[in-house]
């Protein structure tokens, strides 16, 4: 029996899959610039009239309407339980800017929720320690270093995982840089590398998971509250870095949705403690508290514990949207 997590203790997998047992796999085209014999699903292909008019689909809605609210199906099992719903077991979560803070704290809440981990960062000898942490909740992980402002060292990371796992469910985009700089005095260069990791990385990720992901999986983009409210820094950049996740992530949900059946959605953070909120200065953090309704910085277990709901199939039917943990910051 494997060990023990905040999830319960381990049990034989469950294989959930929304809509999508009845599909046959095809291979991967050659527009998808991966090696051939990636398997993708044939429904990835498919526009919304023609999934609407595929028999199967009706079959599948059929199938799952009479079931109590809460409850899926799944071929030859017995329906999911709502405690199941919150599980990821034995998918494959991959996230970048995992060798410290949030990242670090998102790699062991999805191990010990039953993922298995790819997991990149620039730094590689952090990133062993980070995959320690995740063999140590009883699961695999791949470490993958890679800058993701270069799109082409995405696509190597998607495909290292594919090599190794088979497929992505989940990707996180949790990579971020970003520094105080007052709009006046901030360089073009300065401005680039925010963008380049921020945004750009982001899109790169996305486009390279993309491409090779099942229906059913899901993609969250960790922006910040800063994209929404400010907080008495010059962070201009990194501000517009993170409000521009946000219509990344509204316009990949509705491109995918339907199309490849892939949700996107985006995680707002307020201030939690991380590598990022080491480097503020100090007073800073204190000076801000009072605007925190509930009255002190987040525990990155907390934003951690909402990441696994959102990436999970309880939350099945939310894409395109915003979710703000930041203790009430953006109500004053």
């Amino acid at each position: 029996m494997g060990p023990t997590t905040p999830f319960g203790a381990a049990r034989a997998p469950l294989t959930f899959v929304p809509f999508e047992d009845h599909l046959k796999q095809a291979l991967a085209t050659e527009e998808t610039g991966y090696p051939a014999g990636v398997a993708l699903s044939a429904r990835s292909c498919q526009s919304s009239a023609e999934r609407l008019a595929d028999p199967n689909h009706q079959a599948d809605h059929d199938r799952t309407a009479s079931l109590p609210a809460g409850l899926r199906y799944r071929e030859g099992k017995a329906p999911m339980t709502i405690l199941d719903m919150f599980r990821l077991t034995d998918q494959v979560v991959l996230i970048t800017g995992a060798s410290s803070g949030l990242g670090v704290s998102f790699a062991v809440a999805a191990a010990e929720a039953g993922a298995d981990v790819v997991i990149t960062a620039r730094r590689a000898d952090r990133l062993r320690e980070t995959a320690q942490a995740v063999e140590a909740a009883g699961r695999r992980c791949l470490a993958v270093p890679a800058d993701i402002s270069d799109a082409v060292a995405c696509t190597t990371v998607v495909q290292a995982a594919m090599a190794e796992f088979g497929r992505v469910d989940v990707l996180v985009n949790n990579a971020g840089v970003g520094a105080a700089v007052p709009a006046t005095r901030e360089t073009p260069e300065h401005f680039q590398w925010v963008m380049g990791t921020n945004l750009n990385g982001a899109y790169w990720m996305a486009q390279a998971c993309g491409r090779i992901m099942r229906p059913g999986s899901c993609i969250v983009n960790v922006s910040s509250i800063l994209a929404i409210t400010t907080a008495g820094l010059p962070q201009a950049a990194y501000s517009a870095s993170k409000a521009a996740l946000l219509g990344l992530t509204r316009d990949l949900a509705q491109q995918w949705g339907s199309r490849k059946g892939i949700r996107v959605n985006a995680l707002a953070p307020g201030f939690f403690a991380s590598e990022m909120t080491d480097q503020l200065a100090d007073g800073y953090l204190d000076s801000i508290k009072p605007r925190i309704v509930l009255g002190d910085l987040g525990d990155p277990g907390a934003l951690a514990a909402t990441l696994v709901w959102l990436v999970s199939p309880a939350a099945g039917y939310v894409t395109g949207q915003t979710v703000v943990v930041d203790g009430g910051i953006t109500l004053t």
